[in-house]
């Protein structure tokens, strides 16, 4: 059974919540237009609004709703500062290289701070000291290296013995004047700005394919839709955080996938001067944010590979135990997770799907800092549809391989995923249906086949094969959000087995209790 003491018993963005959300009907008929959009994040209605500007005829297709995906469920830090990552990028790929990384997420944040004044957007936007610390020898020794790396790197910074708040930090490093906002609030005005220049939003409408030039034999690209639905185009963005249309670029095995945790808490502090993020093996976030006109923290943490470790509703509860130790926190209203993909060099991939295909682009492997680069990429992609060439198509290139690291760690990653592919396929199951409570979810024996079990409040019981659709892993259950999650390559699935987040296509099958699986 889950523990939900001092939790909200579900799962909810304060970002979401706080917004209210315009809806768009779902695509009823075939249709053309100069670039379709897949995905209404912050990519994709950064790069829609972007193109409308200049004038294209723009198409926005969003399976579910706006907002709702990744960019819903971030803590909304807009900043240069990734973690520990300046002084990586100048060994592995150079200072010219690091420079233009910090250049494009610098541009990021300016465009965001003058696009909130120039149409006066209320998204609570501050400007804010982003800060890592660390509390062992070994944080102290990486966050020293990181530091000489900005000054390398001419990146304006401070270094301090300490953090506002009850940790033991010993060392702490702050790029200055970066920020914080409510991101919902700021992409609603773009958002409103992109269909005042013309674009098209259409919700509930699941992209599924596309059919090149090649295949259709004329000079435009088909995206097909799950409900029949089509429209063509000449360029095609991918902004769907994990690829829908992968082409030759296998990125399923060139990216993995991790969730991490938030719980938004009244604690004992006013307003934090900084943002803060500790580069300890445990990580923690924080920042504060307003809700209901009442200073509360955002704790954040706890990141592990989707459908591996603990069960999920550990990490909130150790997020609430940092929050009681730290911030002597009272009441905690919101919690939610998010998934993020990591690249093999930790750099995000945007541009064309392949060499194959140079008007299919992706933008993905965030690796949590959304913000900066969901909008740079929103830059990226409209360069790349107006035949522009930019210095940062070459940093985001989709076609880089380093051999340091990425070879290293594709080993690593793919051995990873057999592990746990052929752990799915062995584990041993006895518990049966009848034996899952309600809200209670749980793999099961089905007629000798392992199935997952999940059972709602109204005692119905909802079964399905565990086998994942998209290379055939075995999904776990996460106690957390309530849903199927897979090892591998981090799909995920409602308890009734709809696809939440790719690379799967199809939803897991749903099984009577009764029934054998084949």
């Amino acid at each position: 059974m889950n523990n939900y003491e001092g939790l909200p018993k579900d799962p909810e963005s304060f970002w979401l919540d706080s917004t209210s959300r315009p809806s768009f009907e779902p695509l009823k008929e075939n249709g053309s237009c100069d670039v379709v959009i897949v995905g209404a994040g912050i990519t994709g209605i950064t790069a829609g609004y972007l193109l409308s500007k200049e004038g294209y005829k723009v198409i926005i297709l969003e399976a579910t709703s706006v907002f709702n995906g990744t960019t819903g469920h971030t803590t909304a830090k807009i900043t240069a500062q990734h973690g520990i990552i300046y002084d990586e990028l100048i060994e592995h790929f150079g200072e010219d290289f690091a420079k233009k990384y910090y250049k494009t997420n610098t541009n990021a944040l300016d465009f965001i701070r003058d696009t909130v004044k120039e149409h006066q957007i209320d998204c609570d936007f501050q400007e804010k000291d982003a800060v890592l610390y660390g509390t062992t020898e070994k944080a102290i020794r990486k966050l020293e290296k990181e530091y000489k790396a900005y000054q390398r790197l001419g990146i304006p910074s401070e270094i301090y013995d300490s953090v506002p708040f009850n940790v033991d930090s010993r060392r702490a490093i702050a790029i200055k004047k970066q920020a914080q906002f409510h991101p919902l609030n700021y992409l609603q005005t773009l958002l409103d700005e992109f269909i005042a220049n013309g674009g098209k939003i259409y919700e509930g409408t699941t992209a599924v394919s596309i059919m090149t030039e090649s295949e259709t034999g004329e000079d435009f690209l088909t995206v097909d839709t799950r409900d029949g639905h089509y429209i063509t185009c000449h360029n095609v963005l991918s902004c769907t955080h994990f690829p829908f249309y992968e082409a030759e670029g296998f990125y399923f095995a060139r990216m993995h996938s991790e969730r991490s945790y938030v719980v938004a808490a009244k604690g004992n502090v006013d307003e934090l001067k900084g943002m803060y993020l500790s580069v300890d093996d445990t990580k923690r976030s924080v920042r504060t944010v307003t809700i209901n006109g009442e200073t509360h923290l955002l704790l954040g943490g706890e990141g592990h590979k989707t459908g591996q470790g603990e069960p999920m509703m550990m990490h909130y509860e150790a997020l609430k135990k940092f929050g009681e130790e730290v911030f002597e926190i009272t009441d905690i209203p919101y919690r939610w997770a998010t998934q993020d993909l990591y690249t093999q060099d930790n750099v995000p991939y945007i541009g064309p799907v392949s060499s194959l295909h140079t008007n299919i682009f992706v933008a993905t492997g965030y690796r949590k800092w959304g913000m900066t680069s969901g909008t740079a990429a929103g830059f990226i992609l409209r360069d790349y549809v107006m035949d522009k060439n930019t210095p940062e198509m070459e940093v985001f290139s989709t076609e880089r391989f380093q051999a340091d690291p990425s070879l290293k760690h594709l080993f690593k990653e793919n051995w990873d995923v057999a592990k746990h592919f052929m752990k799915g396929k062995l584990e041993r199951v006895t518990k049966k249906p009848e034996d899952v409570m309600p809200k209670e979810g749980a793999i099961v024996r089905v007629n000798g086949s392992r199935a997952g079990a999940y059972r709602d409040e109204n005692w119905e019981l909802h079964v399905v094969d565990t086998t994942c659709t998209h290379m055939g892993c075995e999904v776990e259950w996460n106690n957390g959000d309530c849903t199927w999650d897979c090892p591998c390559h981090g799909s995920r699935f409602s308890y009734t087995g709809e696809v939440i987040e790719g690379p799967a296509k199809e939803p897991l099958r749903r099984v009577d209790g009764d029934e054998g699986l084949s």
